[in-house]
């Protein structure tokens, strides 16, 4: 594998972390971003039920760690 590739790699796993453990850590913060960015396409937003959206919102930032580090696993066993 190239050294473009590793980098590649490697930067879509940094970037995965950074925004698994920010829906984890903010899940507030990261609704807000979402409303915000459909006010900006002309749809308003807004969640049912705040408690179960804050929630999923946290489960979705520790599958998607979950998800960051399988593949961290997978590439590192892969190159060494």
């Amino acid at each position: 594998m190239s050294i473009l590739g590793i980098l590649i790699i490697v930067l879509v796993i940094l970037i995965g972390f950074i925004v698994g453990l920010f829906l984890f850590l903010k899940p507030i913060a990261a609704i807000e971003i979402q409303k915000n960015f459909y006010a900006t396409i002309n749809w308003r937003i807004e969640p049912i039920s705040m408690p179960k959206e804050l929630r999923n919102t946290k489960i979705m930032g520790l599958c998607l760690l979950g998800i960051v580090f399988m593949a961290f696993v997978y590439f590192t066993k892969k190159l060494f």
